[in-house]
């Protein structure tokens, strides 16, 4: 449609005609006036001033805006609190002729949640001259048409409203007729041609008039349309209707057929020049033309379309009435049909701010969504109420009319419920109730509020010692009920319980939790390994949990016996001699060896090896007593004996030494005198017993102890550890390969329970000097970690010289 006087728009410059503030508890109202096509960035109002609030204030409530329509005609500056025009306003398009135009939105603000609502009229500007629906209008009128008949004109448009639209029109200088302007009920003008003079075809058979249509704007606008006027003979009298206008009430959800009014006209005329036909003005709009019928016979008006009160209220019908003359006349009558609203329209619910996600750590009252409902019905059929499930973890809570925010009721866990379906129903107050419902899919997002858990709180593996590098001990497993934080990260925690780090001897794989060897282990080194594993989730921050894995290190056949009695070079002999009349039976020397290992990988043999000659001496297998077996020659030569001495492990290992025996000449000696030993008496085969007795009450009391104080260690609390090793024979926090051994006293006939000092290759001669002194000590130590007042040591001590006559002393 084209629009004069644009330049007209110059007076509407950017100003604020009026405005007016309603504040309340949780939010306020505020209502400005522009007029319509704006330039954009034109001010409208500033919200911080009106507000009364601060600027920067404003900004850090991080304000928003919020609208009603898809169209965003306004936007603010936080940083000056000003209202701008950020699109096109065309009154005529967003409002029609409603003789008044707003358009809403609202702001929202944070910390706390506070809502103003912005209500913004539109003003009208004479942006629009009035339109004819055509540059020509033809009418034929009868020659002896009566003074005072009326014909309409199809009436001017102008979508502008107020004074801006349609006023008057104007009728150019004729002498036949005169110009009516009709007003209708909803404040149309259209305009009658009135005969004030009558007709003569014959002297005059057309007639040119000008209509103009001028609105009331400033400078005002208008346009015209040319009339033709065609002066016709034949029928000289027009229908009658009963009444000039008619009126009926129906309710907007009439059927289909329902009858609204009967008309009735009436035409003196007879024959076809008083056969009325009736029928709906072309003045009518099409839109009413489809919602209304009329029967040309009866004058009948029925429903043929659907009645709808929210589009409109109230319809006028223009009818027409036609006699079948010629020329034909009609007349015209209104009908006026006013619509009852009933409850026909379900509410409607419109989401102007939501969230599908939310984070599980939200605290009750946090708004997830911004509900804005509406009902086109009136009065209390457009009342409308939300709610929410009670079941749910969720409510509404009423910002004002028609708006609702839904909040959190309570604490989410999204390892509980993960998901949400809120259903939020929206029902008016008709009779009956219409309700509509609107699912909110709300899923909550995972924070690290669960630590990783391990499937066993400790773990034991066995592992035999000289193990490959590399190889796998076990693989330990945690599980986290979070999601995205649920990310797992094995490590291994240095302890502090051995020596070296226990990086050097484990590792873990940080993704599956497989935890390998780094380097060979030695039964002898380490019997036991405590291996703190930690865990972690890939949170922020990381939440973990721990696990021990304890390793017990399986002994194997490593260590080959070590001879520790007779101590000789390597390559060399150990000479011994003996008297000449020596009997059978007679204890040449005892051979006295050590194994590193343990259990039966440690259990001893003594053996000698073939000769290709008969030797007359023997070798017990057990306690490595070498005897005289057969009577000696005084003429014999040195006897050349290899002592072998063997474990019992798979595959065994052995070690040997040369013994070199040879006779005394002309020594005929004591035997009890002549040797280093005294010879064995029933009193020293008990020794073997006694000591046997006097371990066994060691490891009792041994046993008390360790408990006493791994008790001790327990009570104090875990956070100081668990007890680190409990060693017997050893001192010090790492663990030592302890050697037990059965051998002979030189004069005994029993074997002798002995305790000998942590071994090593490096301590041989240490060992053979202990053995010599026939001293031994064992030393308990139980160690717990941080309480070093548990650090208690016991000493046993066994004197050889003793030892026939007295169990093993305890010291303190």
């Amino acid at each position: 449609m084209p629009r004069a006087g644009k330049a007209g728009r110059s007076l509407g410059l950017p100003r604020v005609f009026s405005f007016c503030l309603f504040l309340h508890s949780s939010s306020a109202q505020i209502r400005y006036s522009i007029p319509e096509e704006l330039t954009r960035g034109a001010f409208v109002g500033n919200i911080a001033k009106d507000l009364g609030t601060d600027v920067a204030k404003l900004a850090a409530a991080n304000l928003q805006v919020l609208s009603d329509s898809d169209s965003q005609y306004f936007s603010v500056n936080v940083n000056t609190g000003v209202i701008m025009v950020s699109e096109r306003i065309d009154r005529e398009q967003l409002c029609g002729q409603n003789p008044r135009c707003f358009l809403h939105l609202k702001l929202a603000i944070e910390n706390p949640v506070e809502f103003y609502r912005i209500e913004v009229e539109i003003l009208d500007i004479n942006d629009n001259p009035p339109q004819f629906p055509s540059d020509e209008v033809s009418l034929r009128i009868y020659e002896l048409a009566s003074l005072g008949a009326r014909f309409p004109i199809q009436p001017a448009q102008d979508p502008d409203v107020g004074t801006n639209t349609l006023q008057t029109y104007h009728l150019s200088a004729n002498e036949n007729f005169n110009l009516n302007v009709k007003a209708r009920t909803d404040g149309g003008k259209f305009p009658e041609l009135v005969l004030e003079r009558a007709l003569d075809r014959e002297l005059r058979a057309f007639h040119q008039l000008v209509l103009t249509a001028e609105d009331g704007g400033s400078p005002p606008q208008s346009s015209k349309t040319r009339i033709t006027i065609q002066v016709l003979d034949a029928n000289d009298n027009h229908p009658v209707f009963d009444r000039p206008s008619y009126g009926a009430r129906l309710v907007e959800n009439s059927p289909l057929g329902t009858l609204v009014v009967k008309l009735n006209a009436t035409d003196v005329d007879e024959g076809p020049n008083g056969d009325i036909r009736y029928s709906l003005s072309s003045h009518n709009s099409a839109a009413l033309r489809q919602i209304f019928a009329i029967d040309e016979q009866t004058g009948e008006i029925r429903v043929q379309g659907n009645l709808d009160f929210e589009e409109a209220t109230v319809y006028e019908i223009e009818v027409e009435a036609k006699d079948m003359g010629s020329p034909t006349m009609e007349e015209h009558c209104s009908v006026v049909v006013e619509i009852t609203d009933v409850n026909d329209n379900a509410p409607e619910v419109i989401l102007t701010s939501f969230s599908s996600s939310l984070s599980e750590d939200a605290p009750p009252g946090t708004v997830v969504a911004v509900i804005h409902v509406r009902d086109r019905d009136s009065g209390e059929q457009g009342k409308v109420q939300c709610h929410v499930s009670p079941d749910l973890p969720f409510q509404l809570r009423k910002d004002y009319e028609h708006q609702y925010s839904l909040l959190t009721s309570t604490h989410l866990d999204r390892e509980h419920i993960a998901y949400y379906n809120v259903t939020v129903s929206a029902s008016d107050l008709g009779s009956p109730p219409l309700s509509r419902h609107t699912i909110l899919p709300i899923a909550l997002a995972d924070v690290n509020d669960n630590a990783p858990q391990f499937e066993q709180a400790s773990y034991e593996v066995l592992v035999a010692e000289n193990n490959p590098v590399g190889s796998v001990l076990v693989t330990v497993s945690a599980a986290d009920p979070d999601s995205d934080n649920a990310k797992l990260s094995y490590s291994i925690l240095d302890n502090g319980m051995q020596d070296v780090p226990i990086s050097t001897y484990f590792r873990i794989d940080q993704d599956n939790g497989t935890i390998y060897t780094v380097r060979a282990l030695d039964y002898e080194q380490d019997k036991v390994f405590q291996v703190p594993v930690e865990v972690k989730d890939a949170g922020s921050p990381a939440l973990s949990s721990t696990t021990v894995v304890h390793v017990f290190v399986l002994d194997e056949n490593d260590n080959a016996p070590t001879i520790v009695y007779p101590s000789v070079p390597k390559g060399s002999a150990f000479h011994q001699t003996i008297p000449a009349l020596a009997e059978p039976g007679y204890l040449v020397t005892k051979i006295v060896a050590v194994d590193a290992d343990s259990g039966h990988n440690a259990w001893l043999s003594y053996q000698l090896q073939e000769t290709t000659e008969a030797l007359p001496f023997q070798v017990e297998h057990r306690s490595g007593e070498i005897r005289v077996a057969q009577a000696l020659k005084e003429s014999e030569d040195p006897h050349r004996l290899v002592v072998e001495v063997r474990d019992n492990g798979i595959p065994s290992l052995s070690a040997s030494v040369v013994i070199v025996i040879s006779l005394e000449e002309n020594s005929v000696q004591d035997f009890s005198k002549s040797l280093d030993l005294p010879k064995s008496s029933p009193k020293d085969t008990n020794l073997t017993l006694y000591l046997i007795i006097s371990l066994v009450s060691i490891s009792l009391v041994s046993c008390v102890m360790f408990a006493v104080v791994a008790a001790r260690c327990l009570k104090a609390g875990t956070p100081d550890g668990f007890i680190k090793y409990l060693d017997v024979g050893g001192a010090g926090l790492t663990s030592q390969a302890q050697n037990y051994t059965s051998c002979f006293s030189p004069m005994s006939d029993q074997s002798d329970f002995l305790f000998v000092k942590p071994f090593s290759h490096s301590s041989t001669a240490e060992t053979v000097a202990a053995y010599e002194q026939c001293f031994f000590c064992s030393v308990l130590e139980v160690h717990c970690r941080n309480f070093s007042f548990l650090n208690s040591q016991v000493l046993l001590i066994t004197d050889c010289a003793l030892a026939r006559d007295h169990f093993p002393a305890w010291l303190f």
